[in-house]
């Protein structure tokens, strides 16, 4: 459902959403009160949850890599667990970044192991005491807010600021994974990503509930690859719209783009169309770090097109100096708590 949300969700409400009402409503009252009634069990050390309300790319993947970097730097050693979305790993798995595939674990969890010891399974309580056992003392839990799978300290829920919440529906009328009400009972603070006006309604929601909210945008590492270069530009993220806004606001000159479902595995008629644009043209391949790591997972032609494909990676900047190392510190402080009451 992720790769193939349907546009209206992130319109206004219009008959569609009025259609599935019905359904929305059914899933939305059991998907809240699995939410209320959540008893997760625990383990001793903290664990940040970076969730987002709705199904789709927001930006936990450079939310979590942001602290798993502000981790390291207190002086703690970060772990993470992912779901591993759009990998076929069905057990628990230690992602080993040097010689596991996309296909086996997903990108994003690739991307994470870069900086964390990671681990995919779908049971995120087991994961976690993998983790701890392996001498990881603070765990960053990758989306999971709505699973109820494993006790959080901290829920930082993740909001785009282009698309908000969308239409503000529940599945599967709208992006909603559960009534938004029940979900800010459970979030701790909220962090906007980017400068649109898209989130102002949940924003205000957050603001109304007296959350903390926080602001950041996605910054490219490095343009260098880019800049001035006239660019056929490719993703198969969340929203590859924002990609390709990036890399004009980065100063690279977009002739064409090409965008593809979320976790899209790349054939070779893909890869094929996309070399005879380019060369028509005279176009350089631009893509995100998450393609990337699929490229180089698949096929020779798709590993010969990631080599003439250019990268534009980018990082998570907040607003307000400080703010992972004040969560960090936070959500530390709320585990010491909760041991000491269980005790």
């Amino acid at each position: 459902m992720m790769s193939e949300a349907p546009p209206f969700w992130w319109e206004k409400p219009d008959w569609r959403a009025w259609a599935l009402s019905p359904f929305s409503k059914v899933y939305g009252s059991v998907a809240g009160r699995r939410i209320r009634r959540a008893k997760p069990p625990t383990v001793p050390v903290p664990v940040l949850c970076i969730g987002n309300f709705t199904v789709g790319g927001a930006g936990k993947t450079p939310t979590s890599i942001t602290f798993a970097r502000a981790a390291i730097a207190a002086g703690l050693t970060p772990g993470i667990v992912s779901r591993g979305y759009g990998g076929a790993f069905s057990g628990m798995h230690r992602v080993d970044p040097e010689h596991d595939s996309a296909r086996l674990v997903g990108d994003e969890p690739l991307l994470l192991a870069r900086h964390a010891a990671v681990i995919v399974t779908s049971d995120r309580f087991a994961a976690a005491q993998a983790l701890q056992q392996s001498g990881c003392d603070f765990i960053i839990m990758d989306d999971g807010f709505q699973s109820a799978r494993l006790h959080f300290d901290f829920a930082l829920m993740v909001v785009d600021a282009d698309r908000g919440v969308g239409n503000g529906h529940v599945l599967p009328g709208g992006p909603l994974r559960a009534p938004l009400i029940d979900q800010l009972v459970r979030t701790d603070a909220v962090l906007k990503i980017g400068t649109a006006n898209g989130a102002d309604r949940v924003i205000r929601n957050a603001a109304r509930a007296a959350k903390p909210i926080y602001e950041g945008v996605l910054k490219p590492i490095s343009t260098s690859e880019i800049a001035g270069k006239r660019l056929l530009a490719f993703a198969g993220i969340g929203d590859p719209s924002k990609f390709f806004t990036t890399l004009r606001e980065a100063g690279g000159i977009v002739e064409k783009t090409r965008a593809f479902p979320d976790h899209h595995p790349y054939t070779d008629e893909n890869l094929a169309e996309l070399a005879e644009a380019a060369d028509r043209e005279n176009l350089t391949p631009v893509t995100t770090a998450k393609d990337l790591v699929r490229l180089l997972d698949g096929s020779q032609e798709a590993k010969a097109f990631a080599g003439r494909t250019s990268v534009l990676e980018v990082e998570l900047v907040f607003n307000q100096p400080g703010a992972p190392a004040r969560i960090i510190r936070e959500t530390r402080d709320r585990a010491r708590h909760r041991r000491r009451d269980a005790s």
